[in-house]
C-alpha cells in the first residue's frame, strides 16, 4: 500500500458493502429497549423466579389482581398470593409469547396468550416470560415457527406488540397501536 492510500479504502470498510448485521439476540435487545421495553436476562429458572418477585415488589403488586390465561404460569401467581381468577381490576398480565422479533424489537403473541382478547382490552402492564430460543430475525420467521410448532392447529388472534411506552407520537406507523408497559424476563435456554 502506498503512503498516499488510507486503510479506509479497503474492501472490508467500503461504503458500498452492506452494513454488518448484529447477532439476532443483540439486535432484538437493542430495538426492544429502543421501543421502551424493560429487558431482564435470567440465567436459570431460580433467577427468573427471583426477578419476577423483584418486579412484584417494585410495583407493589403483591396481593393485587392479575390476568394469566396459561395454566403453566399460574404457579408464579399462586406462589405469590396473587389472585387471577375472574379479576375485577387486574394490575398486570403474566404471559409467555410466541416469538421475539429482532428486526423491529416486537413480541409476537397468539390466542394461546391472549385468548380472543385484543391488546386494548388487556391491562397496561405486562410481564412476559420468554426463552432465548424464541428470538427470530423477522415476523415471517416467527410465523413459520408458529406453523411448525402447532401444525394444522394454528392458534388465532396472532398479533405483535411493539410500543412499550406511552408516547404522543406523530409517527403514522404507530397509529392505532396500544402502548403497554412491558417487562421481558428472558430465560437462557441455549
Amino acid at each position: 500500500m502506498s503512503s498516499g492510500q488510507s486503510e479506509s479504502n479497503s474492501p472490508e470498510e467500503s461504503k458500498y458493502f452492506p452494513e454488518k448485521e448484529l447477532p439476532v439476540d443483540e439486535e432484538f435487545t437493542v430495538k426492544f429497549k429502543h421501543n421502551g421495553g424493560r429487558f431482564l436476562y435470567c440465567s436459570d429458572v431460580n433467577d427468573l423466579e427471583e426477578t419476577f418477585i423483584s418486579i412484584l415488589e417494585e410495583n407493589d403488586w403483591f396481593e393485587k389482581e392479575a390476568i394469566c390465561f396459561e395454566k403453566g404460569l399460574h404457579h408464579y401467581l399462586t406462589d405469590n398470593k396473587i389472585p387471577f381468577n375472574n379479576p375485577a381490576n387486574p394490575q398486570f398480565m403474566l404471559c409467555s409469547c410466541e416469538s421475539l422479533i429482532a428486526k423491529d424489537g416486537s413480541i409476537l403473541f397468539s390466542s394461546i396468550q391472549f385468548l380472543q382478547n385484543k391488546p386494548a382490552d388487556l391491562p397496561y402492564h405486562f410481564v412476559v416470560l420468554a426463552k432465548t430460543s424464541q428470538i427470530t430475525r423477522s415476523k415471517s420467521d416467527g410465523l413459520r415457527k408458529i406453523k411448525y410448532r402447532y401444525g394444522s392447529d394454528i392458534p388465532s388472534n396472532i398479533t405483535t406488540l411493539q410500543n412499550f411506552r406511552d408516547c404522543k407520537s406523530d409517527d403514522f406507523l404507530q397509529y392505532g397501536s396500544v402502548p403497554k408497559s412491558l417487562y421481558l424476563l428472558l430465560l437462557e435456554d441455549m
